[in-house]
């Protein structure tokens, strides 16, 4: 199997619709994702995955119980398993995300931001 180079800026362009990832890639059990935020995600935690968010473009704010962390582009975090969190982006921002394969967006919340089947751009 050949490797192929990938365009963010391309991927990007394929998609306008916000908290919904789409999978570009896939290693070693993990998928590589992008995505599009804007306005508040919901409260929720992942028990068994860890989660990595890569700001690409724009501010993402990730809210904790005790704190918020500001990302700029080019800026990443890791949040650690079962640690409760909630995206926030005050203007549209790009993001890509590490995480293995059985990741859910919402990890223990089950509501209309859901993605159970992601899609392959």
């Amino acid at each position: 199997m050949a490797a192929d180079k990938v365009k963010i800026s391309e991927k990007l362009s394929l998609f306008h619709d916000h908290w919904s990832p789409k999978i570009v890639g896939e290693l070693n059990g993990q998928h590589v994702k992008l995505v599009k935020f804007t306005g508040p995600f919901i409260w929720h935690k992942h028990d068994a995955e860890d989660e990595m968010f890569y700001v690409l473009d724009g501010t993402l704010k990730i809210e904790f119980r005790d704190k918020n962390v500001e990302l700029q582009r080019n800026e990443f975090i890791i949040i650690p398993r079962g640690v409760e969190h909630r995206p926030v982006a005050e203007k549209e921002v790009s993001v890509m995300l590490f995480e293995p394969v059985s990741t859910l967006n919402t990890g223990d919340k089950n509501d209309e931001l859901t993605r159970e089947k992601l899609e392959w751009i």
